[in-house]
């Protein structure tokens, strides 16, 4: 079985089990989520796999990490994750990617993304729940990051922090790559 086909299993079933335990019908999740029913369905049935976006919208909506949607096996107390085992959830054929490094379900989901964006490219991102925090510092390059429609540079050695209830986006329009480390804050479901 290869990694992408753990990923699909480790998905549909994590997906159903996080689901059943709030208790949520497949209409009520698409309409928390904004993913069609058809789509949960395919999902949960390990027959595709989903966008980094549609994880982040199913992940958001149940209140939970993509770490724990993606996690195939129950860690002890201290989680280590080697670089190899870093999930790439978004990449471009020029070079640009993320990778969650890590997360945990404490207090609300905590995760922790490692970027990458070669001259050019970007990601936007759909509006997080209310309360959902992202905490970034750029270590190579100048980022483009657009919140709520205002944008904001960000050179290399300094850091951000916003409210992520909104519309928001990360862009290299350098000529060097950006490399960034980005923590994101999500509260727990209510």
């Amino acid at each position: 079985m290869t990694d992408l086909d753990h990923l699909t299993q480790s998905l549909a079933r994590n997906l159903k089990r996080w689901r059943n335990e709030r208790g949520f019908t497949l209409d009520a999740l698409a309409a928390r989520s904004g993913v069609s029913r058809g789509m949960i369905i395919q999902i949960e049935q390990a027959r595709t796999n989903p966008s980094v976006g549609t994880t982040v919208k199913l992940a958001d909506a149940l209140g939970v990490s993509i770490t724990t949607l993606l996690d195939y096996e129950s860690g002890p107390q201290v989680q280590l994750v080697p670089a190899e085992q870093a999930v790439r959830m978004w990449s471009t054929d020029a070079g640009s990617y993320t990778a969650l490094l890590v997360g945990t379900e404490a207090r609300g989901p905590l995760e922790l993304w490692e970027w990458r964006l070669t001259p050019g490219e970007g990601s936007d991102s759909d509006p997080h729940p209310p309360g959902t925090f992202e905490l970034l510092h750029v270590t190579a390059g100048e980022l483009t990051l657009t919140v709520g429609g205002e944008t904001y540079p960000v050179p290399a050695g300094s850091s951000a922090a916003f409210e992520a209830s909104v519309p928001h986006g990360y862009r290299n329009d350098g000529t060097e790559t950006v490399t960034m480390t980005m923590a994101v804050s999500v509260p727990p479901a209510r």
